[in-house]
């Protein structure tokens, strides 16, 4: 019995330092939207209160992300971190876990984002999506065009195509938005394939019900799809963009939809 402690004792640490980590980034979330963002709007220049929202939102990230490794609650790895190192990309990525989004964001010093109208009118989080000049996807007509003008801006856009965290078991379903997005503005894509191993913080699951051991997740960055393929096989025309639009989501099906472990090497 004495000899199972060890294991039980890292398995509570773990379980603590979760939720550890869940509690101080509610807290920063309110620090964050209801102190410093709103100082940021003493900053007249709009572009120059965005840009230092957003590496505002970058470090918050990058230090809950450090927060959680030194707990020893996770692990992690950056596959060809130097090519988020640009500006105007179209990040889409999949969506494996709830860490991964805030692992992502925290190596984009100049990431734009999606985020829900609620989210937008929450008044927790409505200076920092002000300030950073997110979009919002309360205008459904206009949301392809408000996404590509922000890539077109010089933005990083990052977009989940599955909409919602991957299902464990099920094959992955992508939604074409972010394809179309690809596809009528002319845009290539800079995939991003996210492991963890093991699986946790999936979609349904418990903060609580930690894995077996401290997980590792490994964002692998791919190099760029180019766009200009799909467009010249599905022809220049309403009906067109439609099929490439679809032939961009069958392929990122394919290409986030892979067997394989992560390396263990964390970071």
């Amino acid at each position: 019995m004495a000899e199972r402690w060890p294991a039980r004792l890292n398995h509570a640490w773990r379980v603590f330092g979760t939720g550890l980590s869940f509690a101080v980034f509610g807290l920063g979330g309110l620090l964050l939207g209801g102190l410093l963002f709103p100082l940021l709007f003493l900053v007249r220049h709009p572009a120059r209160r965005r840009s230092l929202a957003r590496r505002l939102v970058q470090f918050s990230f990058a230090s809950h992300v450090g927060l959680m490794r030194r707990l020893g609650v996770m692990t992690y790895e950056i596959r060809g971190a130097e090519r988020l190192q640009r500006n105007g990309l179209l990040i889409l990525a999949n969506h494996p876990t709830l860490i991964d989004v805030v692992l992502l964001i925290a190596q984009l010093p100049n990431a734009d984002c999606v985020v829900k109208q609620a989210v937008a009118c929450n008044p927790f989080m409505r200076g920092p999506v002000r300030a950073a000049g997110y979009v919002s996807n309360d205008d459904g007509a206009g949301l392809i065009d408000d996404c590509i003008a922000a890539v077109q801006a010089g933005g990083n856009l990052v977009i989940f195509p599955e909409g919602t965290r991957t299902v464990p078991g099920q094959p992955l379903r992508l939604q074409r938005g972010a394809a179309n997005i690809a596809v009528r503005g002319r845009l290539d894509i800079t995939p991003v394939r996210i492991t963890c191993t093991p699986p946790t913080l999936t979609k349904g699951q418990k903060w609580y019900r930690v894995p077996s051991r401290r997980f590792h997740v490994q964002l692998e960055v791919g190099e760029d799809l180019p766009i200009a393929p799909f467009l010249a096989v599905a022809g220049d025309t309403p009906r067109g963009d439609a099929l490439a639009a679809r032939r961009v989501t069958d392929h990122l099906a394919h290409y986030f939809d892979f067997a394989g472990e992560p390396s263990r090497a964390g970071t």
